[in-house]
């Protein structure tokens, strides 16, 4: 039987920049989750009968959610949906998902690299049928109608038993529960040499990936230690959990510290990497260095040639405004188009569906290409692998050779995390006001040479995305960017991008401190971040 239940409006259900991230206790809620998942299907048109995609990454609240959109799909009349074996299906699987099966879309249940728990957060994306991130046009859509929304329809119905392969009906829609694994390991076998691969760790390549108790462990264990040969231990903290083992899953120095404490220990793997609580994102390391991910994305650009898949070449490079400029150098090098977009990877998905580019990176670890629509984490640690099974060299070997060829972008990026929010607003308001009078100022040494808020105008649907982050350039190429985090649950986060580019007859092996240091004061001065804040240092540096 199809029920519809009368609701009202929740205020704050406008999506972010990957969807709606609250507290676990904000969607338990009565009739939260179902507003918003009932507000995503009245925006949308066409879909009777279609095949939707639901999975998530494991966390607190997955499972309840699955069941609950699976009896509100059926009500609105979606005619299948494929949802992972145990509710589980990373992000770019999902996309994967999407775009083999050809489903009208998917929604993913996670809240990324946040951490999980019933005190913690939980997040619903929608992602249309390129298997990307939903377009502002249509988030902006679901907002508007959550704010006006009445009623939903949902189905009385049994759960579905999401632990058994196979289908069954929910009134006169088909759910059948898929390997969450199996897709995406074949496609990763199609666009990489895992035969080199293979040699590579069976001379005795040794690497260490760190699942983070979230959602590639079982992608990791498949690909990496099943078809790929590397020994059992290889990947550690492999066991999806819904409070991801009471850590926080998000690839960096602070969160991924033991597998920084192993990558420069004594007796160091060849190669270190981690993903998020999705499987979006990643982290690279080699035997005592870290490459950071504006770095890695340049690296894998230009070596790409090197796996199969992109043997012919790449038709551009895409990376979001706040990343830094160690793509351009490589665009520039190869004669490839490059494209500065805002930060969220939909801004990609319509460079990708275009053919405008091949390989796209954020600076928040995220890097991928045009096999999916969303950023993949194991995507490019493979990557990582099959040049490292051709080249035969160190990372450390690589990056030297990379920045004795192209330069060296000097980059961190300062968070901020859990500021009162007026005060972070105010901090960005004031510095908004002072932008046309900053060219000119010298602070910490360094003279301002132009000011601007970046807006983007996207060249294949023309749409104009502003307010995108606060730019200052500085004499010699050095430059800050000031943005206010979409991602978070609580608070306010700042980010600030500090980079600074030293060509390849400079200095190339300095400490990335000490490179930065007058930016970092620079910022300090010039927007009053301690004033606002009261914060002394940052929450986290990347």
């Amino acid at each position: 039987m199809t029920l519809t239940i009368a609701t009202t409006p929740f205020a704050d259900q406008k999506p972010g920049t990957s969807g709606l991230r609250k507290k676990v206790r904000i969607f338990q809620q009565p009739n939260y989750t179902e507003n918003f998942v009932q507000s995503v299907f009245d925006v949308l048109d066409g879909f009777a009968g279609q095949t939707l995609v639901l999975g998530g990454d494991g966390r607190y609240l997955n499972r309840e959610v699955i069941q609950i959109t699976i009896r509100m799909a059926a009500a609105n009349g979606f005619g299948r949906v494929l949802v992972g074996l145990g509710g589980i299906l990373s992000t770019p699987a999902a996309s994967h998902v999407i775009r083999k099966y050809q489903a009208f879309g998917g929604l993913i249940l996670s809240a990324s690299h946040n951490p999980g728990g019933p005190d913690e957060d939980f997040g619903i994306k929608y992602n249309i049928a390129n298997g990307g991130p939903a377009p502002e046009k249509i988030t902006d859509a679901i907002y508007a109608r959550s704010t006006q929304i009445d009623r939903y329809h949902i189905v009385e119905a049994p759960d579905v038993d999401l632990d058994r392969l196979g289908e069954t009906q929910v009134a006169d829609m088909v759910v059948e529960v898929i390997d969450p694994v199996a897709d995406y390991a074949e496609l990763m076998e199609d666009l990489f040499d895992f035969d080199a691969i293979r040699a590579l760790i069976a001379g005795g390549f040794r690497l260490s990936f760190d699942a983070m108790h979230a959602v590639t462990g079982p992608y990791a264990h498949e690909i990496l230690e099943r078809r790929l040969g590397a020994p059992g231990g290889t990947v550690v903290n492999g066991a999806p959990l819904p409070d991801f083992g009471g850590h926080h899953p998000d690839p960096n120095m602070v969160h991924a510290h033991e597998l920084f404490a192993r990558m420069f220990g004594a007796d160091a793997p060849d190669f270190g990497a981690a993903s998020d609580g999705d499987g979006d994102r990643n982290l690279i390391l080699g035997r005592a260095i870290f490459v950071t991910p504006s770095d890695s994305l340049a690296a894998l650009a230009a070596n790409a040639h090197l796996a199969p898949a992109y043997a012919r070449g790449l038709k551009g490079i895409a990376r979001s405004m706040p990343t830094s400029g160690a793509a351009d150098q490589v665009a520039h090098a190869l004669g490839l188009p490059l494209h500065e977009t805002p930060t969220g990877w939909k801004f990609f998905g319509n460079l990708l569906d275009a053919g405008m580019a091949t390989i796209c990176g954020e600076e928040s670890a995220g890097t991928g290409s045009d096999h999916v629509r969303e950023k993949d984490g194991l995507w490019a640690v493979l990557l990582w692998l099959n040049i490292l099974a051709v080249r035969r060299e160190s990372v450390a070997a690589i990056m030297a050779d990379h920045w004795a060829r192209f330069g060296r972008n000097y980059y961190a990026r300062h968070d901020y995390e859990g500021l009162d929010s007026a005060a972070a607003e105010t901090l960005m308001a004031e510095l908004r006001v002072a932008m046309s009078a900053l060219p000119g100022r010298v602070a910490s040494g360094l003279a301002v040479e132009s000011a601007d808020e970046f807006e983007y105008s996207d060249p294949v649907d023309g749409s104009l995305s502003r307010g995108q982050g606060l730019r200052l350039r500085f004499e010699g190429g050095a430059r800050i960017v000031f943005r206010l985090s979409g991602t978070g649950t609580s608070g306010a986060t700042l980010r600030v991008y500090l980079e600074r580019y030293e060509r390849t007859d400079g200095i190339l092996d300095a400490d990335t401190a000490e490179a930065l240091g007058a930016l970092v004061a620079a910022a300090d001065e010039l927007a009053g971040i301690t004033r606002h804040t009261g914060r002394a240092a940052p929450t986290v540096i990347t």
